[in-house]
C-alpha cells in the first residue's frame, strides 16, 4: 500500500477555560483529544458524531487552520507543524475546505469572478488567463460562465455551494476538507453535490474528509467511516465493516436513531440516557460510559484503547459481548440512501 496523503498522530487540541478577574486558566476545553487517523489519496474518510464532538475541530487541524494542542499533522510526508507561514502558504494549494453554510462563506461584496480569481492571484495560478480559468470552474460545477458577474444574492443554496466547491478547487488540490457541507441543503440538493463531489474525485483524484451528520450520506461517499464522541475516536472501519456489524455502544445508538420511513417497519431504538457531558469536565475511564447501557465498573476506572482487528478498531472494553441490534437501522439507511440516490441528476 502506498503511504497516506494525510496522517493524523496524537492530534489533540485544548482551549483554555479562564476565569475571575486576572483571566487565570481554570481548566481546559478538550475539543479534540489525542486522535490518530490517516487518508489515502483518492479515498473519502467520513467523521460522525452528536455535535460538539469535535469532528470540525478535527478537521480544521488537519489543516492547520488551528494550530494542535500536540500531536503531528503530516501531509504527504511533510509534518505542517514545522512550516514558516510562506511554506504553509505553498502547501495549502494542496489542502482546501468547503464550509457548512453556502451563505455566509461566501463575500457579498465580491461577484462570482472576483470571488473565483482570489486564491488564484493569491498563489500567482494561471497568470495571463484567469479569466478563462474562472469559466472552467464554473463549467466544472455546473454552472455558466456568464454567472461569473453576479453576486451570491443572486444564487440558490446549492448554486451557492456550488460555486464554495469552486473556490477550493481552483488551486488544484490534493485534499478537501468538507465540513457539514451538505448539512444546510435540501434533500434532493444534497443528492446533487453529492454526485457532484463523487464525480470530481474520480475525475481529478481527490481525497476527502466528509464531515456530516446524515449517516446515510455518508455511507454513499464515505470509503471509510470514523465515529467521534467527546473529542476521541471510539470506531473506524471501513462502511461497509461498520454499518454492517458496528461494535461501539454509541455507533450502535447513532444507527438505530435513524427514521423508518415506512409505515408498519419495526425496529430496535438505543435510547442514550442523559446529555452529552462537558468536554471541560470529561467523565473518567471511557468517557460514554455514562450514557451506556452496558456499562460496568471497568469503564469508569480504565479508559479503552483503540485497538484494531481485522481492520476495524473500536475503543471498547466489552465489544465483544454487545450485540448490535443492526436489522432495522439498516434498512432505514439502504431505504433513506435509496431516495437519495433517486434524486440524484447525473
Amino acid at each position: 500500500m502506498n503511504a497516506p496523503l494525510l496522517e493524523l498522530s496524537g492530534l489533540t487540541k485544548h482551549y483554555p477555560v479562564r476565569k475571575g478577574l486576572f483571566s487565570r486558566i481554570s481548566g481546559s476545553v478538550r475539543a479534540v483529544d489525542g486522535v490518530d487517523l490517516s487518508l489515502q489519496s483518492g479515498q473519502t474518510l467520513g467523521i460522525v458524531g452528536e455535535s460538539g464532538c469535535g469532528k470540525s475541530t478535527l478537521g480544521r487541524l488537519a489543516l492547520r487552520l488551528i494550530e494542535p494542542t500536540q500531536g503531528r499533522v503530516l501531509f504527504a510526508g511533510t509534518d505542517l507543524g514545522h512550516l514558516g507561514p510562506a511554506d504553509l502558504r505553498a502547501q495549502r494549494r494542496q489542502m482546501q475546505i468547503i464550509f457548512q453554510d453556502p451563505y455566509s462563506s461566501l463575500n457579498p461584496r465580491m461577484t462570482v469572478g472576483q470571488i473565483l480569481s482570489e486564491p488564484l492571484r493569491l498563489h500567482r495560478l494561471h497568470l495571463g488567463r484567469q479569466t478563462q480559468r474562472v469559466a472552467e470552474l464554473l463549467h466544472t460545477v455546473g454552472l455558466a460562465a456568464e454567472h461569473a458577474g453576479r453576486y451570491p444574492h443572486e444564487f440558490s443554496g446549492g448554486q451557492r455551494q456550488r460555486i464554495g466547491i469552486a473556490r477550493a478547487l481552483a488551486v488544484e488540490p490534493k485534499l478537501i476538507v468538507c465540513d457539514e457541507a451538505v448539512s444546510a441543503l435540501d434533500v434532493s440538493v444534497q443528492a446533487q453535490v453529492v454526485n457532484l463531489l463523487q464525480d470530481l474525485q474520480q475525475q481529478l483524484g481527490l481525497a476527502y474528509i466528509f464531515i456530516a451528520h446524515d449517516l446515510a450520506v455518508v455511507k454513499h461517499i464515505a470509503s471509510h467511516i470514523a465515529v467521534m464522541y467527546l473529542g476521541r475516536v471510539v470506531e473506524y472501519a471501513t462502511k461497509d465493516a461498520l454499518f454492517a456489524a458496528p461494535r461501539h455502544p454509541y455507533t450502535q445508538a447513532l444507527l438505530s436513531a435513524i427514521p423508518v420511513p415506512e409505515p408498519g417497519s419495526q425496529r430496535q431504538r438505543i435510547l442514550l440516557a442523559g446529555d452529552v457531558p462537558s468536554p471541560a469536565n470529561p467523565p473518567p475511564g471511557c468517557r460514554f460510559h455514562t450514557r451506556c447501557e452496558h456499562a460496568r465498573p471497568t469503564c469508569s476506572q480504565q479508559s479503552p484503547t483503540l485497538t484494531q482487528q481485522d481492520g476495524h478498531a473500536v475503543a471498547c472494553h466489552f465489544w465483544r459481548d454487545i450485540k448490535a441490534p443492526i436489522r432495522g437501522p439498516n434498512a432505514a439507511i439502504n431505504t433513506r440512501l435509496q431516495r437519495l440516490q433517486s434524486a440524484f441528476v447525473t
